[in-house]
This record gives structure tokens, sequence and C-alpha cells, in this order.
């Protein structure tokens, strides 16, 4: 009879790397927003993919970083608590930005935390698909070299290169253990928190400078309706007056334009037709306000 894997895996990597599309490419559908910018992801994102023999239980976690006020830091104990959690760990460079792996292995956490682990580590090389083949194999030498890592895996998230390797090399290492969720569940988060998400993702796409950084979204109602469109109020905070008045823009023309392209978004989520409504409040310093960041979910309740 063949033993039944299941196990937690954190996916660690810098900012911007492709952290996010690589567990959709995973999962084969999007859980988590995706955007250019960096730091999109805030809060780890559980992500589920069971088959007749295996339930890997992704943790998508926060771009490793220095923290530089309180959010940061509440991020970066999302990372930390990840870490302890998983039973395989996933690390994630850039192929042009870190190709070698200096700035992600060096950074403080990981050192400490990361590669003194004893947890089964693979590392994953993402966008290899802009690259000559010979850079490729040089990197992978040099990696397989240093002996730190049990697999190391070229990719391309976006253009599913790969993908099932990286899950191939996942399932091998998981610890023999019957499932923890229904075969149905791909996440354990709620509507809610996707909705506030995708609300985000279009913030940070629409938005330039610091603005995008300074924004929480909160959702205030959910109203689910059989008969007509589903109503969505949306409570987008910011820290100061100024930014308030760019998001809503001159005549309303800017929020006009984020609320049609997250509904459009949210609808697709959703598979039904809502009506969104987005308010725009100021919450001064909410990004080093320890009580705000407890009542956004950033920090658990005592």
């Amino acid at each position: 009879m063949t033993e039944h894997k299941t196990g937690y895996v954190v996916i660690l990597g810098l900012p911007n790397v492709g952290k996010s599309s690589l567990l959709n490419a995973l999962l084969k559908q999007k859980l988590s927003i995706i955007t250019t910018k960096p730091q999109t992801t805030r809060k780890r994102i559980l992500g589920i993919l069971s088959d007749e023999n295996y339930q890997i239980i992704f943790l998508d976690t926060p771009g490793i970083l220095s923290p530089s006020y309180l959010l940061q830091e509440k991020m970066m104990e999302e990372v930390d608590a990840s870490v302890k959690d998983a039973d395989v760990i996933v690390l994630i460079v850039d192929a042009f930005d870190d190709p070698q792996g200096d700035i992600l292995l060096n950074h403080e956490f990981i050192k400490k935390f990361v590669m003194n682990s004893k947890k089964p580590k693979l590392l994953v090389i993402n966008k290899v698909d802009m690259l000559i083949q010979e850079n490729v194999t040089e990197l992978l030498k040099q990696f397989e070299k240093k002996k730190l890592f049990e697999e190391v895996i070229p990719i391309s998230a976006t253009a599913d290169f790969n993908i099932q390797r990286v899950r191939e090399e996942i399932i091998r290492f998981l610890p023999e253990e019957p499932k923890l969720f229904p075969d149905d569940q791909l996440t354990d988060a709620n509507e809610r928190f996707f909705v506030s998400e995708l609300i985000r993702e279009k913030i940070l796409e629409i938005y330039r400078d610091e603005v995008p950084y300074s924004c929480e979204v909160l959702i205030t109602e959910f109203k689910e309706r059989e008969t007509s469109k589903h109503y969505i109020s949306a409570e987008i905070v910011v820290e100061r007056d100024s930014q308030k008045a760019i998001i809503i823009g001159k005549g309303g023309a800017a929020i006009k334009k984020l609320g049609q392209v997250a509904r459009e978004s949210i609808e697709d989520f959703l598979q039904r037709e809502v009506f969104l409504e987005l308010r725009v409040k100021v919450r001064k310093k909410w990004r080093s306000d320890e009580n705000l960041l407890k009542s956004f979910g950033y920090s658990k309740k005592e």
C-alpha cells in the first residue's frame, strides 16, 4: 500500500523574485496577487495542493527584508513563523538580480534561521528562460559545488518551465503523514481576504511611488445576494491627507478607475457580478501603530 505524504512547504526569497508566481504555477491557479512592485505580499498565504498520494501545504511569505518600520517587522514575523512550521524550505533567487544567491544567502535572517536549519532545502533559480543555456549550466555547477541544497532547480514561473520538477522534488522530501485538509480545499483564507488583496493589487498597479505602500484595504461589508449582484464595501486606509487626495484623484477620476478594474478582477475571481463601493480613510502612521496593525490582522490579538 502506497504511503501518503503531507507537509508544509515555505517559499522564501527577496522581494519581487517570483515567490507568488511560483506558488500560483505550482497550484495551477492564481492564489497570490502579483505585481511588478516589490513587497507585494504582506501576509503569509496558505495554498493547498492535494493528490491521491500527497498533500502539499504551501506557505507564500513576504519578501525577505531588513525592517525599517513596524509593519515590516510584522511581515518578517510571518516569515519566521512559516520557517518554523515548514517541513521543506524552498528558496528562490532571480537569475538576473541575484544569480549567485549572494544577496539572499548573506541576509542575516537567512544565515541565522534558514541555512543553519536541518530541514531539507531546495534552491530554485527563476527566470532562466531569459538566459542562454551556457550561463544556466554554469550557475547550476557553482551551486552544486557548494552543496548547500538537496536540489538546485532552474525554472521560469511565468513560462511554467520545470514547475513539475519542483513539485516532484518537494514531494520527495515530505514526511509520511495523512492529509490535513479536504481534497477540494485550496486555502484557509476566506473570500473577504482575497477580495481585499485584489483591490490592493490594483492599487499597486495604478498608483506610483510610496502611495501604494501606505495603503491597506479593509472589507467593511460583504453581502451575498442570490437574485442580484453581491454588495462589497471596502475601506482604503492611507497615512496622510495628501495620499487620500491622490487615491481619489481630480474629480474622483482615479478612484473611479480603481473601482472599475478592481471590480472586474473580483468578478473574475468570484465568478459573479458585484457592486463595489470604495471609501478612503486616513489613519496617521498606521504602519507603525501596534493597535491598528493588530486590528488589520498583522499580529495575533491577545
